[in-house]
């Protein structure tokens, strides 16, 4: 079997954050020549492989920035962008929207200038409604407004999506559009400010928060998928679809936010109890994903469950604990 990625040089914007350092892994696996940027200089997530990968400072919002940093590459795979929680993605939707919008815009620029081959714009599960359909398919990526507690976040991904879209259309370009949904593992963001519900969850059973608060009614319900699947996926559309087409990257496997909570606390050997604060937003009812056209299109499917993949990321969160504080 031919292997796609040998020697090919790479560029993984974002490559130094938490999913970025898992995809770098996988495609030096795969003998790629590999390359990353960083805007904040954080490089704790790829120390272990920091001796087989270039790093470029670049701040990718800038766009003659994102022309230097791409130069030279035979693929991009841009997963720079801005992530938050919850509040955060309430209280800035400009802020999420003009950030994660120009970076798209720039670096997909800067790859039909560079005449890169091709090129992954990563998407979100975020651009789909409150009240989508469960599973979702892809065909509702622009349906209504994306959920409001990801307003300005959802609208950049549909936006960077169209961008996608129209490069493609008018000049040709390769171009992948996954639409991943929530992400969770080692490595992960477990500052309070700015973490998702699983790292949160997790920081506050070792921080000894008892009883820990849990926003919303914890009948909302989410589809999770490992890290190391997410990157598996990626890596598979810039491979096999490079057409344009948004495809869900995801799991079929549905959780309730409150049955989450209960099994982070049995796993950590806990006895934390465990309450719901209802003044606080659910966020989306139910998100879960159609897994289909991804089984078809790429041969894609998660292959570690909610269970385990917690297990991986408490073991690592219990071994990392006291370095973290």
């Amino acid at each position: 079997m031919t292997n796609f990625w040998k020697n090919k040089k790479v560029l993984v914007t974002g490559g130094a954050g938490f999913i970025g350092s898992f995809v770098v892994e996988q495609l030096l696996e795969k003998e790629a020549k590999v390359s990353i940027t960083t805007h904040s200089g954080n490089l704790i997530n790829v120390l272990q492989i920091i001796n087989k990968i270039e790093v470029i400072f670049a701040d990718l919002t800038n766009s003659k920035s994102a022309i230097n940093a791409t130069k030279g590459f035979d693929i991009v795979l841009n997963l720079a962008s801005r992530v938050a929680g919850i509040q955060f993605n309430i209280n800035h939707p400009a802020t999420m929207f003009k950030d994660n919008f120009q970076i798209a815009q720039n670096i997909t620029d800067a790859c039909l200038k560079n005449k890169v081959e091709r090129l992954l714009l990563t998407s979100s599960a975020c651009v789909y409604a409150r009240n989508c359909t469960i599973p979702t398919p892809e065909e509702e990526g622009f349906l209504n407004d994306p959920e409001s507690t990801n307003l300005g976040y959802g609208w950049a991904k549909r936006v960077e999506e169209l961008i996608g879209r129209f490069y493609f259309q008018e000049y040709g370009m390769k171009i992948a559009l996954p639409r991943p949904y929530n992400a969770y593992g080692p490595r992960d963001d477990f500052n309070p400010e700015t973490s998702h519900v699983i790292p949160g969850l997790i920081k506050k059973v070792f921080d000894g928060d008892n009883p820990i608060i849990v926003w919303g009614s914890g009948k909302q319900t989410r589809s999770f998928l490992f890290v190391e699947d997410f990157a598996r996926g990626l890596i598979k559309a810039v491979e096999k679809y490079s057409v344009a087409d948004p495809i869900n990257i995801g799991t079929d496997e549905e959780v309730t936010i409150g049955d989450l909570a209960k099994m982070i606390v049995e796993i950590s050997g806990k006895e934390t109890v465990i309450q719901f604060d209802k003044t606080k937003p659910d966020g989306q009812p139910r998100r879960n994903c159609d897994t289909r056209k991804a089984k078809e299109k790429i041969g894609f499917t998660a292959s570690i469950k909610l269970g385990e993949g917690l297990k991986k990321t408490i073991e690592w969160y219990r071994e990392k604990y006291k370095e973290l504080q």
